[in-house]
Parts: structure tokens; sequence; C-alpha cells
């Protein structure tokens, strides 16, 4: 037996988690397209989110369904079913009041227990909730993307946590005819009425006449999408898509009888991943919601920390920088571990790929800690998918997987070059973009699957039940000009993995090119932290010789790796003091990087890449 061998037998045992059977059944057509779905039937789910709600008010009243911090103590405000439920009725019955008649609630700020109360009364009222990236609002300059998204869904209601916040934004706004609601403040200037007072509004039989009114294709929810490739769309989420999607995460991970969910989350819920994949299964199962007011981020990961000592999560998500920071905070508390791994039996991730090391360090600390090795589970979808189609439902050490299609989804794989286009059918799949029945025409392809713009290719092409990797858009793939493919998705991954710790993400540049060159945005904390300045600027990191350092021999491993690849081989980068934008289309609001967008951007610095004599800034790889 070799020592590799040996070691992989003796690693210790992952935490048991009841997986659905990969029981995949693989369509073969003569073009090489493919089509895979689980042979196991979708189970049963409820008509309609209110429904569940309903459910746990009647049989655990007491239960907590919500918790946030929040006073001058920051002490936990907590929120149960029973309270949520009689909250709920009233402000649905104050919505009904005001004569909506089924036009959309936006909600401008962020997640809190009266966000979620609003959006269930504004699903009770049959009219769509519709979150908006607080971001629009608080980080943009011209409000132009806000201004576009209120005028192509036209809300009746529109509800801040605190007026002064978002005065600009408001005012930015023609409010003619919408109802403008505050909880904490009202926005000097702009006429409104505060939560509390609709919170308090008397119920009649109209509530339930409502929600007896409410089908599975009633339209739930509108969610934005990323603006990658212009503006935002507004994707319909009806209640069939949600609950459906929510039935199948919980399907291939089912509790068995286990404790209810307990979990603390911070994403956001105008993100897909945040308002429907965090929040549903934890409604629906009947089990308790921290809201995270912490973010992975410097000087915000504190708030985390304080909570993660407090709740034991049963289903912990976050994206890889969070894994990073909280890898680095567990490493020096023993309690902090203790406490975090007590309940834990899986820890999700996404948004990006998971580096190796990081996994390794993670896994490290749960079997010092417990003894046992923890899963890591993604998986993948979109906004349109409500949002999650696949996952990795088995004990799987790999990372970079999105695993395989949940029950009732179909996958299409239709060969492109060395890699497959992904295309989705199913119950979760949207019906299309709200008001924009051209672009919904664009969705879909000649047999009804959406086609989602991302890249796949097997683990093993004789075995496809060993599950797929995330290959990429298929649309940021370009070719060098030799004319070598190079795999854009995959590619940037890889190298913001081997730059870790100090680069946060990335551009890949050299369409048309002789090589492959990479802008990368450092990541700020951890270059304080190996600097030893915790008051170093984006402008000071990215001239550091530590950091530039620390860049260079990642990327110097990342290019041995490649055995001289042109593909895969990064031949000169440079470090970016200033952050992605939001206005200039850069930066999402869900945080992820437009590739596209950020090349016209920063045409000057592919410039300076490529210049026969590159200046200082630029490292020399090859």
């Amino acid at each position: 037996m070799s020592g590799n061998a040996a070691a992989v037998m003796t690693k210790p045992a992952f935490r048991k988690v009841e997986w659905l059977a990969r029981d995949i059944d693989v369509e073969r057509r003569a073009d090489g397209t493919m089509v895979l779905k689980s042979r196991i039937p979708l189970q049963a789910y409820e008509e309609h989110l209110p429904a569940s709600l309903a459910k746990w008010a009647k049989e655990a009243p007491e239960r907590v369904w919500l918790a946030q911090r929040g006073g001058p103590d920051r002490e936990w405000r907590k929120v149960t079913y029973g309270e949520a439920k009689r909250t709920v009725d009233a402000l649905t019955q104050a919505l009904l009041d005001l004569g909506i008649d089924g036009r959309p609630v936006t909600i401008l700020s962020g997640n809190s227990i009266e966000h979620a109360l609003m959006t269930q009364a504004a699903m009770q009222a049959r009219s769509p909730a519709a979150p908006v990236s607080p971001a629009y609002s608080l980080m943009s300059h011209d409000h132009v993307k806000l201004k576009y998204l209120f005028d192509l869904i036209k809300p009746a209601v529109v509800m801040v946590q605190d007026g002064p916040t978002f005065e600009k934004a408001l005012k930015a706004l023609d409010l003619t005819g919408v109802t403008v609601v505050h909880v904490a403040r009202p926005c000097e200037g702009i006429e409104s009425v505060s939560f509390a007072e609709l919170a308090q509004t008397k119920v009649t039989k109209a509530v339930d006449a409502s929600i007896a009114k409410i089908t599975p294709d009633t339209v739930g929810k509108l969610l934005f999408t990323s603006g990658s490739t212009g503006m935002p769309k507004a994707v319909i989420n009806t209640q069939k898509m949600m609950c459906a999607n929510a039935a199948m995460m919980m399907q291939v991970r089912p509790r068995a009888g286990g404790p209810l969910p307990v979990v603390l989350d911070w994403m956001p819920w105008n993100h897909t991943m945040g308002g429907n994949a965090a929040f549903h299964p934890v409604m629906v199962e009947g089990g308790t919601l921290y809201i995270d007011d912490g973010r992975p981020l410097p000087g915000q990961l504190e708030e985390t920390i304080k909570n993660l000592r407090e709740i034991s999560p049963t289903y912990y998500a976050n994206v890889p920088a969070g894994y990073a920071a909280l890898a680095a905070a567990m490493e020096k508390d023993d309690a902090l571990c203790r406490s975090f791994f007590k309940n834990l039996s899986i820890m999700a991730y996404g948004g990006a790929r998971l580096p190796d090391d990081l996994y390794d360090r993670m896994q490290a600390l749960a079997v010092k800690t417990t003894g046992e090795r923890i899963v890591f589970y993604t998986g993948w979808g979109s906004t349109e998918t409500a949002p999650t189609s696949t996952g990795t439902y088995w004990d799987t050490e790999r990372v970079g997987l999105i695993g395989l299609p949940f029950p009732g989804v179909e996958l299409k794989m239709v060969p492109s070059g060395s890699k497959y286009e992904l295309r989705l059918r199913g119950v979760n799949v949207t019906p299309g973009y709200f008001a924009q029945p051209e672009l919904t025409k664009k969705m879909f392809d000649e047999e009804g699957y959406y086609c989602i713009g991302d890249a796949g290719i097997f683990v093993d092409d004789a075995d496809p039940v060993k599950g797929i990797i995330f290959a990429g858009r298929v649309v940021e793939d370009f070719k060098l000009f030799t004319g070598t493919f190079v795999h854009v998705g995959s590619l940037r991954t890889d190298a913001i993995a081997a730059a870790t710790p100090v680069v946060h993400d990335s551009l890949v540049a050299g369409q048309d090119r002789a090589f492959i060159g990479l802008l990368a945005w450092p990541n700020l904390h951890a270059c304080r932290q190996l600097t030893g300045n915790p008051d170093l600027s984006f402008e000071e990191a990215v001239k550091h010789p530590a950091v530039i350092a620390c860049f260079r021999r990642g990327l110097e491993a990342h290019n041995r790796e490649c055995d001289g690849a042109s593909s895969r081989v990064v031949a000169r980068a440079m470090l970016m003091a200033e952050p992605p934008s939001i206005d200039g289309n850069e930066l999402t609001d869900k945080g992820y990087i437009n590739q596209r967008a950020g090349l016209e951007r920063r045409a000057a610095l592919v410039e300076r890449l490529y210049a026969d004599k590159p200046d200082q800034d630029v490292i020399i790889l090859k």
C-alpha cells in the first residue's frame, strides 16, 4: 500500500449526514449532448410559503423563528412563529387597506426582522416582495440602477429600515402614489408611515380570503439579477418555484429526525442565495434563523465572531473569504471552535471556489475540536432557478464541484469545445423576466431549457455520477492570438486561490494577446496582517514588498503546476489600488466581478500589462 493510500485510510470520518442516493439517469444523444436527472421523484411541498408560517404558528407558536441583535446593548431581539404570524397578518391587512392590488412591495434596506415580516405580508397580500440591493441606494452616486428598477416594476410600497440613511435614494425617486414605510426614523421631507403603526392594523377576514387565493403560480418575489450585462432584470419567483426549491434542498440532505435547523447567516436577502436558499428551508422546517449583522470584511467580522460564541449552528454557509477570516480567528480561540463545531453537520460555501489550503485548515480545526471532519457542501444555480439546481450531496473531499442535479431538475449538457454548456429545466426555473417578454424569449432553448451561460466538465467522463466541476462562464472565455483557448472561470479561481491570502479577486486579460495577464485586487485585511500595519491603505498595500512577494510566490507556484500550458500560465500581473466600482458595472450588487466591464473600465491598466517595456508596477512572471 502506498503512503498516500495509507494517509487517506487514516483520515477521521466525516460527521454523519443522511444524504439522498445519487441515482442519476444519463441520456446520451448522438450529437454529444447529455441530459442528467435524478430517478428519485421530488418530494411533496407546500403550495405557498405563507402556509409554512401558518403551520409553525399553529404547531409551535412559542418557538423562535427570527432573532437579531439590536438596542444599545446589542442583545438578541427574538420573534416567535406565533408572534410573527400575528404581525404578518396585521401588515397584510394594512397592505390590503392601501389597495395596492398586486403591485410590488419594494424593500431598499438590508436584512432585518421587519424586512422578513413585510416580505411575508406582501406574499399574503398577493403582491410580490421586491428586495433591492442596499448598494443601489447607499453606494451609488447617481442611483441610475435604482431609478431604472423603480420604473420597471412600479412598486406601490417602499420600505426602509431608517429614513435618514436612505434620504438621498428616496429623494432620487418619483414617489407619486407610493406609500413609504419607515421602521426606525422618518426621512425629513418625505411623507411616510411607521412600520409599528401598520403592525397594529386590526385584522379582518380579508386576510384569510387573500391567503386562500394564493396559487402555486402566484408571484411571491421579484429578485434582481446582478446587471453584469446591462441593467438588472427582475426575475419572477413564483410560490411553486420557491417551495419546490426548498424541498429539493431539504430532500438531498434530510434531517432524519435530527435537531431542528439553527442557522446564523449574513447573506443579503436581495440575493437569491440569502433570500431563498438560506431563508426558506429554515422556515419550511420550522427552525430558527439568527440574522448576522457581521460580514467577512475588515472591521465587520467581529460581529460574526461574537455571534458564533453564543450560537452553535446546525448548518453554516459563507463565502471562501468568510471561511478564511473565520479560520484565522478559530486557530487562536479554542472556545470559539467548540461553539462553532458543537452542533454543526454541514459547512456550505458558494460564490467562488474554496481554496484547498483553506479546506485543510477548516478540517484540521474540526478534527481538533470534535474528532470528526465536517462535510463541505456547495450547490449551483442562479436567480432564475430559485436558486440551486445541483448540489454535492455526498461525502466529498473535492472542492470546485457543483455536484449533480436535484430531484425535479433536468440538466442538459451541450458540448462546447472541451467543456459543456449547462442548461436547466425544472419546476424551480422562472417563467421569465417581469415586464420584459423579449428578454424572456431569449432565455430558453428550443426544448425549454434555461440557458444559464455557465460551463462544466465531469470529474470522470466515464462516470458522470462522480459529479460536475464548474468551468466558468461560456461568454467570458477567449483565445490568445496563437489560437489557444483560455477558460477564464477556472483560471481566475485557481489564480486567486494560489495568491491567497493577499488577493481578494481579479480580472483575467489576454484576448488576442500573446500571453495571459492578471489584474488583481488586494485583500486589505490579509495584507495588513501580513505587513503588521493595521492602518495600511490600498495604495500602500499594492506597493508593499511583502505583499508583492507573497503575490509573486503564489502565482509562480500556480505557473509551475501548469507545466508551461499557455492557456493556464499567468505571464504578467498587477495589483490594483482602486476598488471595483458598482456604478461602473465592475461589481455586481451581489459582490461578483463583471469580467467584461472590468477590463473595459481598466483598459489603461491592461495596456500597461502588455507594454513592450512594462513599468515597475507590473510583475513579470515569465
